[in-house]
């Protein structure tokens, strides 16, 4: 999962977009939130998560970036939330494993 994180790591947003993420992200809760934007079923382990919600959030920023009319910052918003929420359990989970 380190090649998820380092996608993330590479990822450059503008500032205002990342904070508001990771304000979010301190009430990122993944039963309620992962299904509305991945879809209802079971949930995805994290790792397959992170790169479903990666793959969603470069095709919102394309959006923004190209002045796309259908752009939903909210949405974008949304997702980035996620992404963050997710890639801090994935983090937990591996720095747990190395102890």
């Amino acid at each position: 999962m380190q090649d998820v994180l380092s996608m993330l790591n590479a990822l450059r947003r503008p500032a205002l977009l990342m904070r508001a993420a990771r304000i979010g992200a301190d009430e990122y809760r993944r039963t309620t939130h992962l299904p509305r934007i991945l879809g209802y079923g079971v949930l995805p382990r994290h790792g397959a998560a992170l790169i479903k919600l990666i793959e969603l959030e470069n095709d919102l920023n394309t959006q923004r970036a190209s002045g796309d009319t259908g752009y939903s910052l909210l949405k974008h918003v949304d997702v980035l939330i996620a992404m963050v929420g997710e890639a801090r359990v994935l983090r937990a989970a591996q720095s747990h494993q190395l102890t």
